[in-house]
């Protein structure tokens, strides 16, 4: 794995700004109380992995958090030349469809080289349900190859499903997984499969504690029952 060093990439002034003018709407009108901020590193490399039920999940997150978050998305929203600028000015980079996510990939792995934030949907796609889906293995590929700390984190609307505007939402950052408890040292195909669960049965633990802190029923496991439906977008 490869070894980081303390300096970590800074935020850039428009991500700043703007990260806070969206906290002023957020914050009070989808009534977001986010827990566990403490847990993520000030330093180096990080991989915050998360569900992910609403379009607005990513804004959910970067409001939530200090450090400046960096996302993969859908190649079809940089197609307009200024929401494209604007996209990349708040650390978004495409993911190409047909590519097998292999250069999102490699922009993700260059910007945890140099000590980025970087939020990954380990779903790889929404659900409509609310229920976790199985996750994909793309985010466990990156900490293998970085090294980067993976850090859990679950956004739970009080509607169950997708968060809602004045609706409680509640956002849990849970402790990064010890190296060990991954065991990625390999990077096999298998190990990599077993990681992406680990690091999603840390999710659907915090997704079980919100959820009753909202009076909300406790959900199957992921796998436990049929999938349920997605929207077939990327993460």
């Amino acid at each position: 794995m490869a070894k980081s060093i303390k300096a970590r990439k800074p935020n850039n002034w428009f991500y700043s700004f703007a990260r806070w003018l969206l906290s002023l709407f957020y914050f009070p009108v989808c009534r977001l109380k986010v827990q566990g901020r403490e847990n993520i590193p000030q330093e180096g490399p990080v991989l915050l992995c998360s569900n992910h039920t609403a379009v607005k999940d990513p804004v959910l997150l970067g409001v939530a958090v200090p450090r400046q978050v960096f996302y993969m998305a859908k190649e079809e929203l940089f197609r307009n030349g200024f929401i494209g600028r604007l996209l990349r000015a708040l650390g978004a980079f495409p993911v190409l469809r047909g590519s097998g996510g292999a250069e999102a990939l490699a922009e993700g792995e260059r910007l945890l080289r140099e000590n980025a934030q970087v939020g990954i949907f380990i779903e790889g796609t929404r659900s409509r349900t609310g229920e976790l889906l199985r996750p994909k293995s793309g985010a466990m590929v990156l900490a293998q190859r970085t090294g980067a700390a993976v850090v859990p984190v679950c956004i739970t609307g009080q509607s169950g499903k997708a968060p809602r505007l004045f609706q409680r939402t509640i956002l849990s950052i849970g402790k990064p997984i010890p190296p060990e408890e991954l065991d990625l040292r390999d990077g096999g195909a298998i190990q990599l499969h077993r990681a992406a669960k680990k690091v999603m049965a840390r999710i659907a633990a915090m997704q079980r504690e919100d959820r009753r802190a909202l009076g909300l029923p406790e959900l199957p496991a992921p796998g436990d029952k049929k999938s349920p439906k997605t929207d077939g977008g990327a993460a």
